[in-house]
């Protein structure tokens, strides 16, 4: 992770992952990126586009927890970035 990517994530934790302090959410960078795929408005899917590749963003599908994507942004994502098909979304395994 390049210093521009670690300051575009630590000013996306801020108002992503309201529920941690920055420097919290900065040790899962796939958390962030997640919540600004999920939640994110224009200027910041803007932002992340030009700072991260393709793959690092099919990484965070790859790894997502139920939970972290509704089926609007998954399905957007999947589509835009893999182009193939859907996967079902990632759920929940109670013991």
């Amino acid at each position: 992770m390049n210093a521009t990517q670690k300051t575009f994530l630590f000013d996306m934790a801020k108002r992503y992952v309201w529920w941690k302090t920055p420097d919290e959410a900065i040790l899962y960078p796939r958390r962030i990126l997640a919540q600004v795929m999920n939640i994110g408005v224009w200027e910041d899917l803007c932002k992340l586009d030009r700072l991260f590749s393709r793959q690092e963003l099919a990484d965070v599908l790859e790894h997502a927890e139920a939970g972290q994507f509704n089926a609007r942004s998954w399905h957007f994502w999947h589509c835009r970035l893999l182009d193939g098909e859907v996967p079902p979304m990632p759920e929940r395994v109670l013991p």
